[in-house]
Protein backbone atom coordinates (compact mmCIF):
# COMPACT_ATOMS: atom_id res chain seq x y z
CA UNK A 1 0.00 0.00 0.00
CA UNK A 2 1.74 3.18 -0.89
CA UNK A 3 1.97 5.99 1.98
CA UNK A 4 -0.99 7.93 0.13
CA UNK A 5 -3.31 5.37 0.52
CA UNK A 6 -4.84 4.44 3.82
CA UNK A 7 -8.22 2.89 5.36
CA UNK A 8 -11.41 4.36 3.33
CA UNK A 9 -12.79 7.87 4.74
CA UNK A 10 -9.24 8.77 6.65
CA UNK A 11 -6.55 10.95 5.34
CA UNK A 12 -3.03 9.26 5.91
CA UNK A 13 -0.60 11.50 6.92
CA UNK A 14 -0.18 13.85 9.90
CA UNK A 15 -2.60 16.43 10.49
CA UNK A 16 -1.21 19.63 9.50
CA UNK A 17 -1.72 23.58 8.31
CA UNK A 18 0.24 26.29 6.82
CA UNK A 19 0.03 28.18 10.22
CA UNK A 20 3.08 28.77 12.76
CA UNK A 21 3.60 26.25 15.42
CA UNK A 22 4.71 29.11 17.81
CA UNK A 23 2.25 32.18 17.61
CA UNK A 24 3.83 34.33 19.77
CA UNK A 25 7.41 34.02 17.59
CA UNK A 26 5.39 35.21 14.51
CA UNK A 27 3.79 37.82 16.53
CA UNK A 28 7.11 39.03 17.35
CA UNK A 29 8.57 39.02 14.34
CA UNK A 30 5.73 40.35 12.56
CA UNK A 31 5.70 43.72 15.20
CA UNK A 32 9.19 43.87 13.75
CA UNK A 33 7.98 43.98 10.51
CA UNK A 34 5.50 46.52 10.95
CA UNK A 35 8.14 48.33 13.11
CA UNK A 36 10.87 48.60 9.97
CA UNK A 37 8.28 49.50 6.91
CA UNK A 38 7.16 52.20 9.53
CA UNK A 39 10.84 53.22 9.82
CA UNK A 40 11.91 52.50 6.08
CA UNK A 41 8.84 55.44 5.48
CA UNK A 42 10.10 57.40 8.04
CA UNK A 43 13.60 57.66 7.32
CA UNK A 44 13.24 57.51 3.50
CA UNK A 45 14.81 61.18 2.50
CA UNK A 46 17.54 59.42 4.42
CA UNK A 47 18.43 57.16 1.86
CA UNK A 48 19.12 57.69 -1.98
CA UNK A 49 16.01 57.75 -3.83
CA UNK A 50 17.26 54.58 -6.08
CA UNK A 51 20.20 52.19 -6.15
CA UNK A 52 21.80 50.04 -8.85
CA UNK A 53 21.06 45.91 -8.29
CA UNK A 54 24.32 44.65 -7.64
CA UNK A 55 24.99 41.04 -9.88
CA UNK A 56 25.16 38.96 -6.40
CA UNK A 57 22.05 40.70 -5.56
CA UNK A 58 20.57 39.95 -8.64
CA UNK A 59 22.25 36.40 -8.61
CA UNK A 60 19.92 35.33 -5.44
CA UNK A 61 16.75 35.71 -7.40
CA UNK A 62 17.99 33.03 -10.34
CA UNK A 63 17.88 29.96 -7.98
CA UNK A 64 15.78 27.15 -8.37
CA UNK A 65 11.93 26.24 -6.60
CA UNK A 66 12.85 25.72 -3.26
CA UNK A 67 11.18 22.50 -2.29
CA UNK A 68 12.03 22.03 1.79
CA UNK A 69 11.12 25.08 4.14
CA UNK A 70 13.07 27.55 4.94
CA UNK A 71 12.41 29.74 8.55
CA UNK A 72 9.79 32.94 7.91
CA UNK A 73 13.08 35.29 10.09
CA UNK A 74 15.34 34.07 7.31
CA UNK A 75 13.76 34.90 4.35
CA UNK A 76 12.66 38.32 5.89
CA UNK A 77 16.18 38.87 6.35
CA UNK A 78 16.57 37.87 2.64
CA UNK A 79 13.77 40.91 1.82
CA UNK A 80 15.34 43.27 4.16
CA UNK A 81 18.48 42.84 2.37
CA UNK A 82 18.02 41.85 -1.35
CA UNK A 83 14.71 43.60 -2.06
CA UNK A 84 14.16 46.49 0.20
CA UNK A 85 17.06 48.48 -0.35
CA UNK A 86 16.51 47.97 -4.24
CA UNK A 87 13.19 48.81 -4.77
CA UNK A 88 11.55 51.31 -7.21
CA UNK A 89 12.19 54.83 -5.12
CA UNK A 90 8.77 56.21 -5.48
CA UNK A 91 8.37 56.49 -1.68
CA UNK A 92 10.91 58.80 -1.76
CA UNK A 93 10.57 62.73 -1.99
CA UNK A 94 13.47 62.57 -5.36
CA UNK A 95 11.18 60.42 -7.18
CA UNK A 96 10.18 62.36 -10.25
CA UNK A 97 10.58 60.46 -13.26
CA UNK A 98 7.02 58.12 -14.23
CA UNK A 99 3.28 59.17 -12.58
CA UNK A 100 3.91 56.89 -9.36
CA UNK A 101 2.17 58.47 -6.13
CA UNK A 102 4.16 57.66 -3.02
CA UNK A 103 1.93 56.15 -0.91
CA UNK A 104 0.75 56.90 2.56
CA UNK A 105 1.51 55.29 6.22
CA UNK A 106 -2.41 54.57 6.42
CA UNK A 107 -2.31 53.11 2.90
CA UNK A 108 0.28 50.69 4.17
CA UNK A 109 -1.34 49.38 7.35
CA UNK A 110 -4.64 49.33 5.54
CA UNK A 111 -2.55 46.48 3.43
CA UNK A 112 -1.66 44.55 6.14
CA UNK A 113 -5.29 44.43 7.36
CA UNK A 114 -6.73 43.41 3.92
CA UNK A 115 -4.23 40.73 3.68
CA UNK A 116 -5.55 39.72 7.04
CA UNK A 117 -9.17 39.47 5.66
CA UNK A 118 -7.66 37.76 2.21
CA UNK A 119 -11.07 38.69 0.70
CA UNK A 120 -11.62 37.83 -2.90
CA UNK A 121 -13.63 41.00 -3.91
CA UNK A 122 -15.05 39.54 -7.46
CA UNK A 123 -18.71 39.31 -5.70
CA UNK A 124 -20.99 37.47 -2.84
CA UNK A 125 -22.45 39.24 0.32
CA UNK A 126 -19.90 40.60 2.45
CA UNK A 127 -18.76 43.87 3.95
CA UNK A 128 -15.50 44.28 2.03
CA UNK A 129 -17.88 44.45 -1.19
CA UNK A 130 -20.00 47.56 0.25
CA UNK A 131 -16.35 49.35 1.23
CA UNK A 132 -16.02 49.24 -2.70
CA UNK A 133 -19.49 50.12 -3.56
CA UNK A 134 -18.91 53.31 -0.78
CA UNK A 135 -15.83 54.62 -2.98
CA UNK A 136 -17.86 54.09 -5.96
CA UNK A 137 -20.23 56.44 -4.73
CA UNK A 138 -17.90 59.25 -3.95
CA UNK A 139 -16.35 58.93 -6.98
CA UNK A 140 -19.84 59.14 -8.47
CA UNK A 141 -20.26 62.22 -6.70
CA UNK A 142 -16.76 63.97 -6.92
CA UNK A 143 -17.35 63.31 -10.88
CA UNK A 144 -20.97 64.53 -10.97
CA UNK A 145 -21.78 61.76 -12.21
CA UNK A 146 -26.29 60.64 -12.41
CA UNK A 147 -27.57 57.55 -9.90
CA UNK A 148 -26.98 54.54 -11.87
CA UNK A 149 -23.51 55.40 -12.89
CA UNK A 150 -21.11 52.06 -12.41
CA UNK A 151 -17.50 51.70 -11.08
CA UNK A 152 -15.24 49.22 -10.03
CA UNK A 153 -11.77 48.83 -9.32
CA UNK A 154 -8.61 47.99 -11.26
CA UNK A 155 -5.13 47.14 -11.84
CA UNK A 156 -4.84 50.62 -13.16
CA UNK A 157 -5.80 52.82 -15.70
CA UNK A 158 -4.54 50.27 -18.78
CA UNK A 159 -6.93 47.87 -18.11
CA UNK A 160 -9.93 50.63 -17.21
CA UNK A 161 -9.27 52.25 -21.02
CA UNK A 162 -9.67 48.89 -22.36
CA UNK A 163 -12.56 47.97 -20.06
CA UNK A 164 -13.93 51.52 -21.32
CA UNK A 165 -13.12 50.65 -25.05
CA UNK A 166 -15.05 47.29 -24.55
CA UNK A 167 -18.02 48.74 -23.65
CA UNK A 168 -18.23 51.51 -25.61
CA UNK A 169 -18.04 48.77 -28.40
CA UNK A 170 -21.01 47.21 -27.09
CA UNK A 171 -22.81 49.70 -26.41
CA UNK A 172 -22.37 50.83 -30.32
CA UNK A 173 -23.29 47.09 -31.68
CA UNK A 174 -25.36 45.83 -29.68
CA UNK A 175 -25.70 42.40 -27.32
CA UNK A 176 -24.60 40.12 -30.93
CA UNK A 177 -21.12 41.57 -30.71
CA UNK A 178 -20.54 39.27 -27.51
CA UNK A 179 -21.62 36.04 -29.53
CA UNK A 180 -20.87 37.12 -33.07
CA UNK A 181 -17.82 39.11 -32.57
CA UNK A 182 -17.36 42.54 -34.80
CA UNK A 183 -18.64 41.00 -38.29
CA UNK A 184 -18.05 43.30 -40.62
CA UNK A 185 -18.34 46.32 -38.50
CA UNK A 186 -16.00 49.01 -39.63
CA UNK A 187 -15.94 50.55 -36.05
CA UNK A 188 -13.25 53.66 -35.66
CA UNK A 189 -11.95 55.72 -32.31
CA UNK A 190 -10.09 58.86 -32.06
CA UNK A 191 -7.70 60.94 -29.69
CA UNK A 192 -4.87 62.73 -29.61
CA UNK A 193 -1.34 62.34 -30.69
CA UNK A 194 -0.29 63.27 -27.14
CA UNK A 195 -2.43 59.98 -25.62
CA UNK A 196 -1.19 57.25 -23.45
CA UNK A 197 0.28 54.22 -25.71
CA UNK A 198 -2.10 52.11 -23.68
CA UNK A 199 -4.81 53.84 -25.57
CA UNK A 200 -4.22 51.84 -29.16
CA UNK A 201 -2.87 48.97 -27.18
CA UNK A 202 -6.58 48.72 -25.91
CA UNK A 203 -8.06 49.16 -29.12
CA UNK A 204 -5.77 46.50 -29.93
CA UNK A 205 -6.97 43.83 -27.33
CA UNK A 206 -10.44 44.88 -28.00
CA UNK A 207 -10.12 43.39 -31.71
CA UNK A 208 -10.60 46.27 -33.42
CA UNK A 209 -6.83 47.04 -34.68
CA UNK A 210 -4.56 49.73 -33.92
CA UNK A 211 -4.73 51.19 -37.50
CA UNK A 212 -8.47 52.28 -36.59
CA UNK A 213 -7.88 54.55 -34.05
CA UNK A 214 -7.27 57.44 -35.59
CA UNK A 215 -4.29 59.86 -33.67
CA UNK A 216 -5.20 63.57 -33.96
CA UNK A 217 -2.83 66.70 -34.18
CA UNK A 218 -2.32 68.24 -30.91
CA UNK A 219 -2.25 72.08 -30.64
CA UNK A 220 1.16 74.08 -29.41
CA UNK A 221 -0.35 73.43 -26.11
CA UNK A 222 -0.70 69.39 -26.61
CA UNK A 223 -4.24 69.32 -26.80
CA UNK A 224 -5.92 67.12 -29.37
CA UNK A 225 -7.76 69.98 -32.29
CA UNK A 226 -11.20 69.81 -31.88
CA UNK A 227 -11.56 71.02 -35.20
CA UNK A 228 -9.02 68.55 -36.57
CA UNK A 229 -10.87 65.88 -35.27
CA UNK A 230 -14.32 66.89 -36.36
CA UNK A 231 -13.24 66.90 -39.87
CA UNK A 232 -12.18 63.27 -39.32
CA UNK A 233 -14.79 62.06 -37.91
CA UNK A 234 -17.16 63.42 -41.03
CA UNK A 235 -14.81 61.88 -43.48
CA UNK A 236 -14.24 58.85 -42.09
CA UNK A 237 -18.22 58.50 -41.96
CA UNK A 238 -17.86 59.41 -45.92
CA UNK A 239 -15.34 56.92 -46.65
CA UNK A 240 -17.94 54.29 -45.17
CA UNK A 241 -16.23 54.14 -42.23
CA UNK A 242 -18.36 53.89 -38.28
CA UNK A 243 -17.02 56.29 -35.74
CA UNK A 244 -18.14 55.34 -32.40
CA UNK A 245 -15.70 56.72 -29.72
CA UNK A 246 -13.65 59.87 -29.00
CA UNK A 247 -11.11 59.53 -26.19
CA UNK A 248 -9.85 62.77 -24.43
CA UNK A 249 -6.78 63.06 -22.17
CA UNK A 250 -7.12 64.64 -18.55
CA UNK A 251 -3.67 65.28 -17.99
CA UNK A 252 -0.82 63.75 -20.72
CA UNK A 253 1.37 61.36 -19.78
CA UNK A 254 4.11 63.63 -21.72
CA UNK A 255 3.16 66.99 -20.84
CA UNK A 256 0.56 67.04 -18.43
CA UNK A 257 -2.01 68.55 -20.87
CA UNK A 258 -5.86 68.98 -20.43
CA UNK A 259 -7.48 68.22 -23.43
CA UNK A 260 -10.85 70.70 -24.46
CA UNK A 261 -12.70 68.04 -22.45
CA UNK A 262 -16.38 70.90 -22.90
CA UNK A 263 -15.92 70.80 -26.56
CA UNK A 264 -15.21 66.89 -26.92
CA UNK A 265 -18.10 66.13 -25.10
CA UNK A 266 -20.21 68.66 -27.32
CA UNK A 267 -18.77 67.33 -30.44
CA UNK A 268 -19.81 63.58 -29.05
CA UNK A 269 -23.19 64.87 -28.39
CA UNK A 270 -23.83 66.25 -31.91
CA UNK A 271 -22.00 63.17 -33.40
CA UNK A 272 -23.68 60.67 -31.29
CA UNK A 273 -20.29 59.05 -30.27
CA UNK A 274 -19.18 57.55 -26.69
CA UNK A 275 -16.78 60.06 -24.66
CA UNK A 276 -13.99 58.34 -22.31
CA UNK A 277 -11.59 60.30 -21.05
CA UNK A 278 -8.20 59.06 -19.74
CA UNK A 279 -7.57 61.27 -16.84
CA UNK A 280 -5.20 58.46 -15.24
CA UNK A 281 -3.67 60.71 -12.84
CA UNK A 282 -5.59 64.12 -13.98
CA UNK A 283 -9.15 62.66 -12.98
CA UNK A 284 -8.36 63.51 -9.37
CA UNK A 285 -7.94 66.89 -9.67
CA UNK A 286 -10.96 67.34 -9.05
CA UNK A 287 -10.07 66.87 -5.28
CA UNK A 288 -8.73 70.78 -5.56
CA UNK A 289 -10.51 73.44 -6.52
CA UNK A 290 -7.73 75.09 -7.93
CA UNK A 291 -7.46 72.17 -10.49
CA UNK A 292 -11.01 71.42 -11.49
CA UNK A 293 -12.30 74.13 -13.42
CA UNK A 294 -9.50 73.07 -15.57
CA UNK A 295 -11.37 69.90 -15.92
CA UNK A 296 -14.62 71.33 -16.75
CA UNK A 297 -16.66 68.87 -19.30
CA UNK A 298 -15.27 65.79 -17.21
CA UNK A 299 -18.45 65.61 -15.54
CA UNK A 300 -20.22 64.98 -19.38
CA UNK A 301 -17.86 61.75 -20.26
CA UNK A 302 -20.03 58.35 -20.89
CA UNK A 303 -16.67 56.91 -18.87
CA UNK A 304 -13.34 57.87 -17.25
CA UNK A 305 -10.28 56.02 -16.38
CA UNK A 306 -8.38 56.37 -13.13
CA UNK A 307 -5.92 55.99 -10.77
CA UNK A 308 -5.88 56.00 -7.20
CA UNK A 309 -2.47 55.00 -6.71
CA UNK A 310 -0.70 58.51 -8.29
CA UNK A 311 -2.43 61.63 -7.27
CA UNK A 312 -4.63 60.04 -4.57
CA UNK A 313 -1.34 58.25 -3.05
CA UNK A 314 -3.20 54.81 -2.68
CA UNK A 315 -0.82 52.23 -2.57
CA UNK A 316 -0.15 50.34 -5.72
CA UNK A 317 -2.18 48.99 -7.32
CA UNK A 318 -5.91 50.85 -7.77
CA UNK A 319 -7.14 51.80 -10.89
CA UNK A 320 -10.62 52.75 -11.43
CA UNK A 321 -13.43 52.70 -14.19
CA UNK A 322 -16.16 54.75 -13.84
CA UNK A 323 -19.33 54.58 -16.37
CA UNK A 324 -22.15 56.87 -16.78
CA UNK A 325 -24.48 53.91 -17.63
CA UNK A 326 -24.33 51.14 -15.40
CA UNK A 327 -26.34 49.35 -16.94
CA UNK A 328 -24.22 49.42 -20.53
CA UNK A 329 -21.04 48.67 -18.49
CA UNK A 330 -22.69 45.59 -16.24
CA UNK A 331 -24.48 44.40 -19.97
CA UNK A 332 -21.05 44.29 -21.40
CA UNK A 333 -19.27 42.01 -18.89
CA UNK A 334 -21.49 39.62 -16.71
CA UNK A 335 -21.29 36.30 -17.78
CA UNK A 336 -23.75 34.51 -15.69
CA UNK A 337 -22.95 31.12 -14.42
CA UNK A 338 -24.26 27.87 -12.37
CA UNK A 339 -21.50 28.13 -10.43
CA UNK A 340 -22.23 31.90 -9.67
CA UNK A 341 -26.05 31.83 -8.85
CA UNK A 342 -26.91 34.47 -7.17
CA UNK A 343 -29.87 33.97 -3.87
CA UNK A 344 -31.98 36.08 -2.33
CA UNK A 345 -30.23 34.96 0.81
CA UNK A 346 -26.86 33.84 2.19
CA UNK A 347 -23.17 34.95 0.94
CA UNK A 348 -24.51 34.23 -2.35
CA UNK A 349 -26.25 37.19 -1.90
CA UNK A 350 -26.20 41.35 -2.40
CA UNK A 351 -25.97 40.43 -6.49
CA UNK A 352 -24.60 42.55 -8.40
CA UNK A 353 -21.64 41.99 -7.88
CA UNK A 354 -18.41 43.91 -9.33
CA UNK A 355 -17.13 40.71 -11.15
CA UNK A 356 -20.44 41.85 -13.01
CA UNK A 357 -18.98 45.31 -14.55
CA UNK A 358 -15.38 43.64 -15.11
CA UNK A 359 -13.36 40.52 -16.52
CA UNK A 360 -12.03 39.65 -13.14
CA UNK A 361 -13.84 36.95 -10.57
CA UNK A 362 -10.73 36.71 -8.29
CA UNK A 363 -9.99 40.38 -7.27
CA UNK A 364 -7.92 42.15 -4.01
CA UNK A 365 -9.49 44.18 -1.36
CA UNK A 366 -8.14 46.87 -3.28
CA UNK A 367 -11.06 49.43 -1.94
CA UNK A 368 -9.88 49.10 1.71
CA UNK A 369 -6.60 51.30 1.16
CA UNK A 370 -8.82 53.51 -1.27
CA UNK A 371 -11.14 54.01 1.65
CA UNK A 372 -8.64 54.27 3.98
CA UNK A 373 -6.59 57.08 2.71
CA UNK A 374 -9.86 58.74 1.69
CA UNK A 375 -11.39 58.19 5.71
CA UNK A 376 -7.80 59.34 7.25
CA UNK A 377 -6.87 62.34 5.13
CA UNK A 378 -10.18 63.56 3.51
CA UNK A 379 -11.04 65.09 -0.13
CA UNK A 380 -10.09 68.59 1.11
CA UNK A 381 -6.23 68.06 2.11
CA UNK A 382 -5.63 65.00 -0.89
CA UNK A 383 -7.10 68.39 -2.83
CA UNK A 384 -4.63 71.14 -1.24
CA UNK A 385 -1.85 68.20 -1.91
CA UNK A 386 -2.75 67.94 -5.00
CA UNK A 387 -2.65 71.55 -5.83
CA UNK A 388 0.70 71.96 -3.85
CA UNK A 389 2.67 69.72 -6.29
CA UNK A 390 1.43 72.19 -9.12
CA UNK A 391 2.78 74.66 -7.34
CA UNK A 392 6.25 73.14 -7.01
CA UNK A 393 5.60 72.19 -10.54
CA UNK A 394 5.68 76.29 -11.23
CA UNK A 395 8.51 76.80 -8.97
CA UNK A 396 10.75 74.84 -10.91
CA UNK A 397 9.39 75.90 -14.28
CA UNK A 398 10.35 79.42 -12.95
CA UNK A 399 13.97 78.15 -12.03
CA UNK A 400 14.57 76.56 -15.61
CA UNK A 401 12.77 80.04 -17.07
CA UNK A 402 15.63 81.96 -15.18
CA UNK A 403 18.46 79.53 -16.14
CA UNK A 404 20.30 80.12 -19.43
CA UNK A 405 21.65 77.06 -19.69
CA UNK A 406 18.34 75.23 -19.60
CA UNK A 407 15.42 75.14 -22.06
CA UNK A 408 11.59 74.44 -21.53
CA UNK A 409 10.21 72.29 -23.73
CA UNK A 410 6.27 72.41 -23.21
CA UNK A 411 3.71 74.95 -21.75
CA UNK A 412 3.45 73.20 -17.85
CA UNK A 413 -0.31 72.86 -17.05
CA UNK A 414 -0.35 70.93 -14.15
CA UNK A 415 2.74 69.10 -12.33
CA UNK A 416 4.79 67.61 -14.93
CA UNK A 417 7.50 69.94 -16.42
CA UNK A 418 9.77 68.77 -19.49
CA UNK A 419 13.06 70.70 -19.99
CA UNK A 420 16.76 69.99 -21.43
CA UNK A 421 20.10 71.19 -20.37
CA UNK A 422 20.81 72.88 -23.64
CA UNK A 423 24.39 71.93 -25.84
CA UNK A 424 25.66 69.94 -28.68
CA UNK A 425 24.54 66.58 -29.39
CA UNK A 426 21.43 67.28 -26.58
CA UNK A 427 19.70 64.17 -26.81
CA UNK A 428 22.57 61.82 -26.05
CA UNK A 429 23.90 64.12 -23.08
CA UNK A 430 20.78 64.74 -21.29
CA UNK A 431 20.39 60.87 -21.81
CA UNK A 432 23.16 60.42 -19.70
CA UNK A 433 22.37 63.36 -17.21
CA UNK A 434 19.12 61.91 -16.10
CA UNK A 435 21.19 57.82 -15.75
CA UNK A 436 23.78 59.89 -14.02
CA UNK A 437 20.64 61.42 -11.77
CA UNK A 438 19.52 58.10 -10.92
CA UNK A 439 22.51 56.35 -10.26
CA UNK A 440 23.84 59.38 -7.55
CA UNK A 441 20.56 58.63 -5.72
CA UNK A 442 19.71 62.97 -5.86
CA UNK A 443 16.34 62.31 -8.10
CA UNK A 444 14.66 60.20 -10.24
CA UNK A 445 13.38 61.64 -13.09
CA UNK A 446 12.40 60.26 -16.83
CA UNK A 447 12.83 61.78 -20.14
CA UNK A 448 10.17 61.85 -23.03
CA UNK A 449 10.33 62.94 -26.44
CA UNK A 450 9.23 66.81 -27.49
CA UNK A 451 8.48 67.79 -31.01
CA UNK A 452 11.70 65.17 -31.61
CA UNK A 453 13.78 66.42 -28.78
CA UNK A 454 14.83 64.77 -25.42
CA UNK A 455 13.31 66.01 -22.92
CA UNK A 456 14.07 65.32 -18.92
CA UNK A 457 10.45 65.00 -17.58
CA UNK A 458 10.23 65.90 -13.96
CA UNK A 459 6.79 64.67 -12.26
CA UNK A 460 6.09 66.08 -8.70
CA UNK A 461 3.48 63.42 -7.79
CA UNK A 462 5.17 62.40 -4.49
CA UNK A 463 3.08 64.13 -1.75
CA UNK A 464 6.66 64.14 0.00
CA UNK A 465 8.61 66.24 -2.34
CA UNK A 466 9.63 69.88 -1.14
CA UNK A 467 11.15 72.90 -3.02
CA UNK A 468 14.73 71.08 -1.41
CA UNK A 469 14.52 68.41 -3.61
CA UNK A 470 13.80 70.48 -6.85
CA UNK A 471 16.69 72.51 -6.00
CA UNK A 472 18.70 69.66 -5.72
CA UNK A 473 17.76 68.00 -8.90
CA UNK A 474 17.93 71.24 -10.27
CA UNK A 475 21.79 71.37 -9.25
CA UNK A 476 22.76 68.33 -10.00
CA UNK A 477 21.26 68.90 -13.31
CA UNK A 478 23.54 71.67 -14.53
CA UNK A 479 26.80 69.88 -12.53
CA UNK A 480 26.13 66.65 -14.83
CA UNK A 481 25.40 68.79 -17.75
CA UNK A 482 28.64 70.65 -17.75
CA UNK A 483 30.75 67.58 -16.88
CA UNK A 484 29.20 65.67 -19.77
CA UNK A 485 30.12 68.59 -22.22
CA UNK A 486 33.44 69.18 -20.98
CA UNK A 487 34.22 65.46 -21.08
CA UNK A 488 33.02 65.78 -24.97
CA UNK A 489 35.40 68.57 -25.91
Amino acid sequence: MSKLEGRPGTIAGPSETLDPQDWDEVRALGHRMLDDMLDYVANVRDRPVWRPIPDAVRSEFRKPLPRDPSDLAEVYGEFSERIAPYATGNVHPGFMGWVHGGGTVAGLLAEMLAAGLNANCGGRNHMPIEVERQVVEWVRQLFGFPEGASGVFVTGTSMANLMAVLVARRAKLGPDVRHHGLGNAKLTAYTSVSAHGCVAQAMDLAGLGREALRRIHADRAHRVDVATLHARIKQDRADGLDPFLVIGSAGTVDTGAIDDLAALAALCREEQLWFHIDGAYGALGMLSPQIAPLLAGLEQANSIAFDFHKWGQVQYDAGFLMVRDGEQHRDTFAAPVAYLRRETRGLAGSSPWPCDFGPDLSRGFRALKTWFTLRTYGADKLGAMIARTCTLAKYLEAKIAAEPRLQLLAPVTLNIVCFRFRCDDANAVNAEIVADLHESGIAAPSTTMIGGELAIRVAVVNHRTDTANLDAMFDAVLRFGAARVAAAA
